[in-house]
């Protein structure tokens, strides 16, 4: 496909710089954004813009880990789009609401490959091991318990054991999700800019992160998703999608393509 004009005749448009080498793609936490990063590989998909390698952590985490097992970028956003509450929803006493057996099933349901050696390309995803208090990367075995462990949210997930290790979700202590990818690798980021309850606004990982050959886009003002908010989803999924086609056209200012996600009227 060929490249588009940038809107700067000088400046480097995003598309531009992610065809120009390899590129890993980075998708941070961000409770139930996995609506907003599926609107942008979805829009990666349509312009046949793959990475060279993916990470993520909790909803990033889902979506890397789906689209590199081979999972097409529609089939995945019509999958999500469909999902409602009772789809994963099994409340079971233990250190979290919810079981995740549920969860589980629909994650096995989805995934074409069991394990990450078959993925499209290298993988890694963070979770948060309970007992050392750390990220852990996952980058082998099998994908289901990997994503299910980076998206086991504490309070609201059981934990999940891999290894004889209890894991958490991994934006605990990695809410970039990227800890995976190694120093020094041209990373496309994508942040969501939402802010957790429990984190401080001062907070370091509200920010992009400080990392040279690091791209990141964030997109402001896209609507909040949640377990009784699920109806949000699809309005979040179309807004990114058309804000990452935006953005790709864009040039590239200070390391970052910053723009509002844009609402429908009438």
């Amino acid at each position: 496909m060929p490249n588009r004009p940038t809107q700067s005749g000088s400046r480097e448009s995003l598309e531009n710089w992610l065809r120009k080498e390899p590129f890993a793609l980075g998708l941070s936490s961000g409770f139930f954004g996995f609506f907003a990063h599926c609107g942008l590989v979805s829009a990666l998909d349509e312009r046949e813009l793959f990475p060279a390698r993916a990470a993520g952590s909790s909803a990033g985490a889902l979506v890397a880990g789906l689209w590199s097992a081979g999972v097409p970028a529609a089939d995945l956003a019509h999958e999500l789009l469909a999902l409602q509450r009772r789809d994963f929803w099994d409340p079971w006493p233990g250190p979290g609401l919810l079981r995740g057996r549920k969860f589980r099933r629909i994650l096995e349901s989805l995934l074409p490959v069991e394990d990450f050696t078959a993925c499209r390309w290298p993988l890694a995803l963070s979770a948060f091991d309970a007992l050392s208090r750390t990220t852990r990367v996952l980058d082998g075995g099998k994908l289901a318990e990997a994503i299910h462990a980076s998206c086991a949210v504490p309070l609201m997930f059981q934990p999940v054991w891999i290894g004889a290790r209890p894991l958490f979700d991994g934006g605990v202590s990695d809410r970039h999700g990227i800890r995976g990818v190694p120093a020094g690798e041209r990373l496309f980021y994508h942040h969501l800019s939402s802010r957790s309850p429990w984190r401080r606004k001062d907070s370091p990982a509200l920010r992009p992160p400080e990392r040279p050959r690091t791209v990141s886009l964030i997109i402001d003002a896209l609507p909040r998703v949640g377990p009784f908010r699920l109806e949000n989803g699809r309005p979040a999924f179309e807004l990114a999608l058309s804000a990452v086609r935006r953005a790709l056209d864009m040039p590239i200012n200070a390391a970052a393509v910053r723009l509002s996600a844009e609402r429908k009227t009438g």
